[in-house]
Formats: structure tokens, sequence, C-alpha cells
């Protein structure tokens, strides 16, 4: 198995892409907007997939967050709030806002599941700061450490109950970038003393099943590179002061924060010590690259993925998707 997530091109599989992963035997796919149409084209793409790979489990990924990050969307299924939403209730009723993010985060969890779709690349665990990038700002759960890692850990909770994995991104923090990793590496000077803030909602959430690392530079631990290619950063900080043991997965790997092809970036995360990269475009001559690039999947990295996978293995996705939004929406109404 190559540790490797890979994008698909289109709303279903090409001939050559089901040649292709076949011989690569990705750990996973990840759906964007160009690969979602309806219900049951959805569904059958996501099928085949599962057939594909041969393993019931296999990560079916999708940023599903809210807000402007929303792959599926009206009018073919409901629309949801950004983090900020929960945020601003927090202010006047904490309990409150936990649990309309836990009850929002389940009723997104059983529009996925009924599609097939297992793994969401949420929650966001970044610190805002006065000057975040609005990248992050317009889908972050705050500025305070713990109302993140409180409202974090329901979203992981009410996604687990529709039988979806949360991931927690981007480690360890991309609060402090000014400037959006899509088009520019940011590079944060903060002190290791100021950036304990930044860790301690991941440090708090640091069992999550899955994890997903920032392409940012931190000149406290590692002036050199960023995140994602620093085995400084993977080692030291992530698996050792946050203590995280969960699957860890690069941000996509194509971001223009990072240099050289898509292969030499690949090789240059597993490197650093990430169990995953995340490429997720389907352009047929990158993959490739990166499948010539990678050897196959470490049995550390086998294993945190089985026991992420693991955690919603039988587990039968619960609740009313249309009281869930309304016991969100009643909620959010107090703010």
């Amino acid at each position: 198995m190559k540790p490797v997530i890979y994008g698909l091109s289109g709303l279903a599989l090409t001939a050559d892409e089901r040649a292709f992963y076949r011989e690569a035997d990705p750990a996973g796919y990840i759906l964007f907007k160009r690969n979602v149409a309806t219900r049951p084209q959805l569904l059958a793409l996501t099928s085949e997939l599962r057939a594909l790979s041969g393993r019931d489990y296999v990560p079916i990924l999708i940023d599903q967050e809210g807000g402007r990050v929303a792959r599926m969307g009206p009018p073919e299924w409901p629309a949801f709030p950004a983090g900020p939403a929960f945020d601003a209730l927090y202010d006047v009723a904490p309990m409150s806002a936990i649990e309309a993010a836990r009850a929002n985060a389940q009723a997104i969890a059983l529009m996925l599941a009924e599609v097939g779709i297992n793994v969401d690349c949420l929650p966001l665990l970044d610190v805002c700061q006065p000057d975040t990038t609005p990248a992050i700002a317009t889908r972050a759960l705050g500025s305070e450490p713990m109302r993140v890692a409180a409202m974090g850990r329901a979203i992981i909770d009410g996604l687990r109950r529709g039988s979806v994995v949360g991931v927690v991104k981007h480690m360890p923090g991309h609060g402090r970038a000014i400037v959006d990793t899509h088009y520019h590496l940011p590079t944060v000077t903060a002190s290791d003393a100021e950036l304990e803030i930044d860790l301690e909602p991941f440090r708090a959430l640091n069992a999550a099943p899955m994890g997903m690392t920032s392409h940012i530079v931190f000149q406290a631990w590692d002036a050199d590179r960023p995140a994602t290619l620093s085995p400084i950063i993977v080692n030291e900080i992530i698996r050792g002061r946050i203590g995280f043991d969960g699957l860890l997965m690069t941000d996509d790997i194509d971001m223009k924060a990072l240099s050289g092809t898509a292969g030499e970036k690949a090789a240059g995360a597993l490197a650093a010590g990430c169990d995953l990269v995340l490429d997720c475009w389907g352009r047929m001559d990158e993959m490739a690259e990166i499948a010539n690039l990678t050897g196959e999947m470490s049995a550390v990295s086998r294993a945190r993925l089985d026991r992420a996978m693991a955690t919603i293995a039988g587990v039968a996705p619960e609740g009313d998707m249309a009281a869930l939004i309304a016991k969100r929406d009643s909620l959010l109404a107090a703010a």
C-alpha cells in the first residue's frame, strides 16, 4: 500500500485512473466539488473506490467544514455554518456552543455516511490571532485555546456518532500565518514560549485518530523547513510535545507554500515522519511521480491507519439529520 491519499479527476473514475489506483493501491482517496453531483452518483463513486481497494474501511476523505469550505452543498445537500458561528455562541453560552458544534458535526457525518464518505477533514484547532489570514480566520473556532479544544472535541465526537473519522488540523497550528499557504509560504517568528498557545488545543486532543500538518515555517523550531517537511517539528513537536500518536497526513502537497515537484515534496514529507501524503488534484503525471518516488507504507503508519479507522468500525450512524440541524439552529439563535 502506498502512503498516499489521491484525488480524482471527475464524477466517475476513468479507465486510466482505475488501472493506476489498482496498481498503486493508495491508502485512501479525497473528494472535491468536481467529484460531487448527486447522491446516487456519489454513492456509486465511493462504492467503486471501496471495491477497488478491497478494504471495507478504506479512508474516503472530504473537506466538509461548513461555510466557504464545503464540497457538498445546495441544492442537493444543506449548507452548514463555519467555525466562527460557534465561537460567537460560546461568548454568551459556552455549553450551548459545545452542544451546537456536536450536533452540527453529527448532522454533517450523517450526510457523508449516506454517500459512503468516512473521513472529514475537521475540526480546525488553529488558534486565531488578530492578523490571522482570512483563509483560516473565516473557518476557525476562535482565539482562546481551551474553547477551541472544547468545541473541537465535540466535533470529533459528533462525527464519530455519525460513523465518520475526524482529522485535527493544522498541526502544530496555523493561527499565526498571515498569508494563505495555497499561494505563499508563511514564516512565524513567535518564540517557543509564545507558541505554547498554539499547541494547547492539539495537546488537549492528542488522542484524536487523525491529524494534518501545516505548511508553515516556525523559526523557533526549524528556520529552514516548513512543518510538513521538518523532522524536528514532526518528531519533537507534534509527536513529542503535543503527544500525538495518531495518523499524521500532510496538508495538500500541491499548495504553493511548498517548492519542488509533487514527488519530491511527497518523499520529503514521508522522510520527515508524516504517515501519509495528501495529493488532491488527480493529475495522473503527478500521481505517478509520487508513486515512483515513495515506497510502501511503513508498518507503524499502517497500524496508525488501522487504529484510526477502527474507531468507526461497527459504528452505525445514529441520529436524524433534520432534528440535529434544528437543534443546532435553536442553539445558535441565542448568539
